[in-house]
């Protein structure tokens, strides 16, 4: 069988970094081919050098065996690339149709052949199997929707290469069914496709070969029938891998964090909380699950007291958080993991050991009333970074230098060095590669058994079925169900999370 892609040793360096190192990749014509590997190995900017948004500074491109110049993603839309990027490309003001020929419309003297166009791509959607409505606005869709008129804007420009970069980072189970069910009718119609993906589990059910990169080279080249995600994951991280979470039964105490009649009214007068009622115990974790807007970032910031609630309680350890400030509730026992570690988590242009301090700055050992105490910060920045590996482990390196992984573990390290009785952990992984995220969950695991209460969020359902001791769904601002234990089933947490079981009140225990 040719090879739809050839990349012959290719290096691209950003200053002293070398992302891709003299990478060598072959994905055969009409084939399903994974690309994985930890965050910062490199996969993305090959892909990228690939569709044209960077230029290598050595090496060859062939494409369909034709050696290829590649200068902008205009030439390779032209060779019948595109590429799906993991934060879609779409204008949301605009209606799916016009977002589809955004820039390669189908005009003759200034002016639009619709009626054709429009013939066109329903035609398209239905031999792809990527049903969409053509003149609703992307903005008033679903993700699962949004991205099918991605992969559907990339064929109307005639794409027979595709890459999908973390195609479903934002998909529930059934969307993720669904979109694999597409991309298996997109090879069988001949097209070839390149899946960047760190979940090992998608890797097997859709992949027929995988290529593994490691500090910005392959480290491996495997057949996906003739192995297994231990192996592909300690290609991935150099070592061996403990895929699944190990975990004693939980040990539940006392409640620590009780939310009673939960409601938020935004400023334009949409209720986005709606009777949220939960309790968290110490000994436990707590799993949030549900789709993205569906509240759960208004229910951390009331947790926390970066919202003010409509209507409703939060206790913590007895006391009402509704009669604190953001600083008295955290000395009063909680710490939390932010969904956006850029946003909420970090000053990235402060040193590691500034960052460690955040929010504890006043303390005894940290400071007086006159000035800071270097030395206090000093050590206590050394024994965090080695108690939670933060690399490199430089107490003055900026935060903005670390990778997404290291940054999380600074914002870990700092949170739980707090010794709070309630960890609120939202999105605690976005973004972190696999090696760093079994330490994360072995990390928050320890806490549990060390009697903390844990509340996570998660978009990530393998994260909460793991992690979980109860689940909790969320569903347009409604806790629509609670589960006792973490058996359930995928598909069954999806149709919870989409509404589709459920009645919208608040929920009964499983």
């Amino acid at each position: 069988m040719p090879y739809a892609i050839q990349l012959i040793n290719i290096t691209k360096r950003f200053a002293r970094t070398v992302a891709n190192d003299n990478v060598r990749l072959a994905v055969l014509d009409g084939s399903i081919h994974a690309l994985v590997g930890e965050n910062g190995a490199g996969k993305t900017t090959l892909m990228e050098v690939l569709y044209g948004l960077y230029q290598p500074d050595s090496g060859k491109i062939k494409i369909h065996e034709n050696e290829v110049t590649i200068r902008s993603p205009h030439d390779s839309i032209k060779l019948g690339i595109g590429m799906v990027h993991q934060h879609f490309m779409l204008v949301p003001t605009l209606t799916i149709l016009e977002n589809i020929i955004l820039g390669a419309e189908d005009a003759k003297h200034g002016f639009l052949n619709l009626s054709r166009t429009t013939s066109r791509i329903a035609e398209l959607a239905d031999s792809f199997s990527l049903s969409v409505p053509l003149n609703e606005r992307v903005q008033d869709v679903g993700v699962g929707i949004q991205q099918r008129v991605e992969i559907l804007k990339a064929i109307y420009r005639r794409a027979d290469i595709l890459i999908l970069d973390e195609p479903t980072a934002v998909l529930t189970p059934q969307e993720s069914t669904q979109l694999f069910g597409i991309l298996s009718e997109l090879k069988q119609q001949g097209k070839t496709i390149v899946l960047i993906t760190h979940k090992l589990n998608e890797v097997m059910a859709i992949s027929e070969h995988v290529s593994v990169m490691r500090k910005g080279k392959i480290a491996g080249e495997l057949d996906t029938a003739e192995t297994n995600p231990q192996e592909i994951a300690q290609l991935m991280v150099g070592r061996p891998v403990l895929l699944k979470v190990e975990k004693d039964k939980s040990k539940t105490g006392h409640p620590v964090l009780s939310v009673n009649d939960l409601s938020y009214v935004d400023r334009r007068g949409i209720a986005i909380l709606k009777d949220v009622s939960l309790e968290v115990s110490s000994g436990e974790i707590l799993g949030i699950a549900g789709i993205e807007g569906n509240g759960q970032t208004q229910l951390v910031e009331a947790i926390t007291g970066l919202l003010k609630p409509t209507s409703g309680t939060i206790m913590l350890n007895g006391i009402n958080l509704g009669d604190l400030s953001v600083s008295q509730i955290f000395e009063s026992g909680l710490a939390h993991i932010p969904e956006d570690r850029i946003k909420r988590g970090l000053v990235v242009d402060l040193p590691i050991k500034e960052n460690l301090i955040l929010g504890m700055h006043t303390r005894n050992e940290f400071s007086s009333r006159l000035s800071m105490k270097l030395s206090g910060i000093e050590q206590n920045a050394k024994l965090l970074i080695e108690k939670y590996d933060v690399r490199p482990p430089n107490p003055d390196a900026l935060a903005r230098e670390l990778s997404g992984g290291n940054q999380q573990k600074v914002i870990i390290a700092r949170e739980l060095s707090r010794n709070s009785k309630l960890i609120v952990a939202s999105q605690p992984t976005r973004g972190v590669d696999i090696g760093g995220t079994e330490f994360i969950h072995r990390t928050l695991v320890s806490e549990r058994d060390n009697g903390k209460a844990i509340l996570l969020i998660s978009a990530d359902l393998t994260e909460i079925l793991s992690l979980s001791d109860r689940i909790a769904v969320i569903y347009d601002g409604r806790i629509v169900k609670v589960f006792s234990d973490n058996k359930v089933e995928e598909s069954e947490l999806g149709l919870y999370m989409t509404g589709t079981k459920g009645n919208g009140k608040t929920a009964a225990l499983a």
